[in-house]
């Protein structure tokens, strides 16, 4: 067979050896990211008990910016440096107990919640225009119903208090902070589009 026939297949393996290795790069930067602003100290809000952290700011960077399924993979990595002990969770804390913890519905529902909003920022992103940065947004906004239809069950059923009680300490004091992590990670990763956009993925 004509050394020029193989020429192109060598080249198409070739682009996608490069394509996954490039792949699996971001999704362990995003997952290290993640891990990164997880353990930044939370800070009080309205006087309450609960801190506010920026964990929630990072798994929205991740799907925002590698689609659903890589974002969920760089959530589920992060998941697993948690499950070793590595003290990469909320406020610096690590082992099984965290996943199994009271806080352990949220850190389910971020996989989901990455599958949800990466899968809305594929469609953004395709959308383009003006208002990318509006549509990344919403899909930020779309994640934060699943991290609480999760979180607070879970906190819940893991505590034994009231319903009222889980809802304000589980959701509702969280969510003006969360809106402004969505609109922040929207404005960061529509910037990041525009300015250098061969540092997405192509596909999504």
């Amino acid at each position: 067979m004509p050394a020029d026939t193989l020429a192109p297949d060598h080249a198409d393996h070739a682009d996608r050896s490069e394509s996954t290795v490039r792949s699996g790069a971001q999704v362990a930067v995003f997952a290290a990211l993640i891990a990164a602003l997880a353990v930044v100290p939370g800070l009080l809000i309205f006087g309450g008990s609960v801190p506010v952290t920026l964990q929630t700011l990072g798994v929205t960077l991740a799907a925002l910016a590698l689609g659903p399924w890589a974002g969920a993979a760089a959530v589920l990595i992060y998941l697993a440096l948690i499950a070793i002990g590595l003290p990469v969770g909320s406020g610096g804390a690590g082992g099984l107990g965290v996943l199994t913890g009271p806080t352990g519905g949220y850190l389910v529902g971020f996989v989901l919640g990455a599958v949800v909003i990466g899968a809305l920022a594929r469609l953004a992103m395709r959308r383009g225009g003006r208002m990318v940065g509006l549509w990344l947004f919403v899909a930020g906004l779309a994640g934060l119903p699943v991290f609480y239809a999760v979180g607070v069950p879970w906190l819940k059923f893991a505590t034994g208090m009231p319903w009222g009680s889980a809802w304000q300490l589980g959701a509702a004091v969280f969510v003006p902070g969360d809106l402004l992590k969505a609109g922040l990670a929207a404005v960061i990763i529509a910037a990041v589009a525009r300015a250098l956009p061969d540092t997405l993925p192509s596909d999504r």
